[in-house]
């Protein structure tokens, strides 16, 4: 049985944005939707739980009105943000965590800090990062693809998206060439012939996917260029992009370092971050 979506609330724009977009993925996909707050300890003598009742009501509310037919969830947890959803939605299955780009208390600085960096390279499965509310369908869902096993886990989280919107799937394969070396008399030969090899697997990984996939449009992009830079310009036109959270080459730090920083800060659209579970593969 598949988990529920799982969002997570503050009270913020970008969290109400990203309720939206998980409320339109469980429907889209058929799944149920878990709205989770976590109310953060208080000292003695300050309000207690009714502020943080009151933001999940109303998340819960906006759910509602915005789905048909799917099972909606609300859960009020305690203590530490990062901790209590790693918790939770191991807990529930979850099949993906989806969570607003900024927001207030524990989620301040999310792109930035140790709240959205423990999520994204804890959580077992996708964590989408929602920064606001799209009203731009561009009908292409973009992922990036190394190789790697992680890259094959955000392929294959690209795909059902791609097939729950019946939108096109776009394959992006970016390589950099390693910096020129003076003393190596056959660098460019070398660079050229190892460029072509990655070239031939990616389209080779692609075509499997096409015949694996034949109800998805899957188009594919093989870029001699730093990886960020092919996948922000994919992204311009795209309702998601889709990384995995480690990988080989240009994408090893996507969503742990410079890279994926470069990515969630110069777009705008949702960006999942994909791990593959223990036991896949």
């Amino acid at each position: 049985m598949t988990g529920p979506v799982m969002v997570a609330v503050d009270g913020s724009a970008p969290a109400a944005a990203a309720v939206e977009w998980a409320a339109a993925d469980a429907q889209q996909r058929g799944l149920a939707l878990r709205i989770v707050h976590v109310c953060e300890r208080r000292p003695p003598g300050q309000d207690g739980l009714e502020p943080c009742e009151e933001t999940l009501a109303v998340a819960r509310d906006r759910a509602l009105a915005l789905t048909r037919d799917v099972e909606v969830e609300a859960a009020l947890l305690t203590g530490d943000v990062v901790e209590a959803l790693l918790a939770e939605s191991a807990s529930v299955s979850a099949d993906s965590v989806v969570l607003g780009s900024r927001g207030l208390g524990g989620f301040a600085g999310m792109l930035l800090g140790s709240v959205g960096m423990g999520v994204a390279g804890h959580a077992a499965g996708p964590v989408v990062i929602v920064r606001e509310t799209s009203v731009v369908r561009h009908g292409r869902v973009v992922v990036g693809d190394d190789g790697s096993e992680q890259a094959a886990a955000a392929v294959a989280y690209a795909i059902e998206q791609a097939r729950a919107r019946r939108v096109t799937l776009h394959l992006v394969c970016a390589w950099q060439s390693p910096v020129y070396s003076p003393y190596a008399a056959a660098f460019d030969t070398l660079t050229q012939e190892g460029y072509e090899y990655l070239t031939r697997a990616a389209a080779e990984r692609a075509a499997a996917w096409r015949e694996s996939d034949p109800d998805v449009r899957i188009t594919d992009a093989q870029v001699h260029g730093h990886p960020v830079n092919a996948l922000i310009e994919a992204g311009r036109a795209a309702d998601l992009v889709v990384v995995g959270s480690r990988g080989r080459g240009g994408f090893a730090s996507a969503l742990l370092g410079s890279v994926g920083h470069a990515v969630l800060h110069r777009l705008t659209c949702p960006v999942a971050v994909v791990r593959p579970r223990p036991g896949d593969g």
